[in-house]
């Protein structure tokens, strides 16, 4: 459903049902008139009791009372079918975030700051063990891995060592924002201390395509070249052009 298609129903429908209200309201009032008129009309004059237009009018007005119930009760369903459709869409989003999502921000945990006084203390090997310990007892808490990452980086100068604590924190899914910018740290290493340029292209081209509304991605387009929002589409690699052909059937490679 696009944007602009729910704000729109809810509009209608809330439209519709106000119409139906006050079209219900109206000729229930219109009903209750006329059956007054004619129990007055019928103890002033009993043979007036059988009139067929009072009858009619009466007789209208409730018709049309009962279609704009129907009216009102039908859009009444189409605006919970949509508010139970929000509230389950929500639900699920936040069942996901808190079943899959990884934690990125540091929370106050004992270990994890009896690591980081390690790592003050200059004792950088030992707070790399104890974060890892950490993060075995604790796989959801990211931080670990990315603290991890920036002391190979920082402090032990091994950027191999902490690329591949980056690649490992990209493998799971968080927030968008921290996962690209973790990604551009990442191609920081790439293209500066590991000298492969080519992977660093490629991973800015998954921020863009991945994350294109990040500003991480606003960053890697910047390093692309590319115009402010412009994004990346999956195209099929191309064969060489030496490549022989092939026997195989059609649909096949």
């Amino acid at each position: 459903m696009k944007p602009w298609m729910k704000p729109t129903l809810y509009l209608v429908l809330g439209l519709l049902a106000l119409w139906m209200a006050v079209g219900f309201y109206t000729n229930y009032r219109a009903s209750n008139a006329a059956a007054a008129k004619r129990q007055v009309d019928s103890e002033a004059d009993p043979a007036r009791l059988t009139d067929t237009a009072r009858l009619t009018t009466d007789t209208r007005a409730q018709g049309r009372m009962m279609g704009y119930a129907f009216g009102l009760v039908a859009c009444a369903i189409g605006i919970g079918f949509l508010i139970s459709r929000d509230f389950s869409t929500w639900f699920a989003g936040n069942a996901v975030d808190t079943l899959l999502t990884d934690n990125v921000d540091p929370v106050k945990n004992p270990d994890y700051d009896q690591a980081e006084q390690a790592a003050l203390e200059g004792r950088h090997l030992e707070a790399v063990g104890l974060l890892r310990t950490f993060l075995k007892n604790n796989p959801r808490e990211l931080y670990a891995a990315i603290r991890i990452a920036e002391i190979y980086e920082n402090d032990l100068q091994n950027p191999l060592a902490a690329a591949l604590e980056y690649e490992e924190v990209l493998k799971h899914r968080f927030n968008p924002e921290k996962w690209g910018w973790a990604a551009v740290h990442l191609v920081n290493l790439y293209t500066g201390k590991l000298n492969k340029p080519d992977q660093g292209m490629a991973l800015l081209r998954r921020i863009v395509t991945e994350h294109p509304t990040t500003s991480a991605a606003r960053k890697a387009r910047e390093r692309l070249g590319l115009p402010e929002g412009a994004t990346l589409g999956l195209t099929a690699e191309a064969p060489p052009p030496d490549a022989p052909p092939s026997n195989l059937p059609p649909g096949f490679t």
